[in-house]
């Protein structure tokens, strides 16, 4: 396993900086993605939910505008479609994600975080 720790960043969320301070203080070896500047792709997507344990509407931030102008609450779409939109607009994504060892954890609360290190 790598010794790397990722976390799907936002340096405007007050929630994502506080993740970050946290895995700075621990002196982690950090891969940060800057999310919203390069967007994940399906396949990292997928894996996000899989090691989260999600389904794609559990890892959606529904409250943003992207969200309501998709129509993405309709629950005739598929799990491919609910993917595709967060590909799409990466703002969508709940944050921060956290990935170390294989385990993943979005950090509200910031314990998730503590939890898989």
């Amino acid at each position: 396993m790598s010794d790397s720790t990722t976390i799907y960043h936002n340096p405007r969320c007050s929630k994502s900086r506080a993740a970050m301070e946290l895995l700075t203080e621990k002196g982690l070896k950090l891969d940060v993605v800057k999310y919203l500047d390069t967007p994940p792709n399906k396949q990292a997507i997928t894996d996000l939910l899989d090691m989260l344990g999600l389904e794609p509407w559990e890892l959606m931030r529904k409250g943003e505008q992207e969200y309501k102008d998709n129509n993405l609450a309709d629950e005739s779409l598929s799990r491919d479609d609910l993917i595709d939109a967060m590909v799409k607009f990466p703002k969508l994504l709940e944050r921060p994600i956290v990935v170390k060892n294989g385990k993943a954890a979005i950090g509200r609360p910031i314990q998730n975080i503590i939890d898989i290190l």
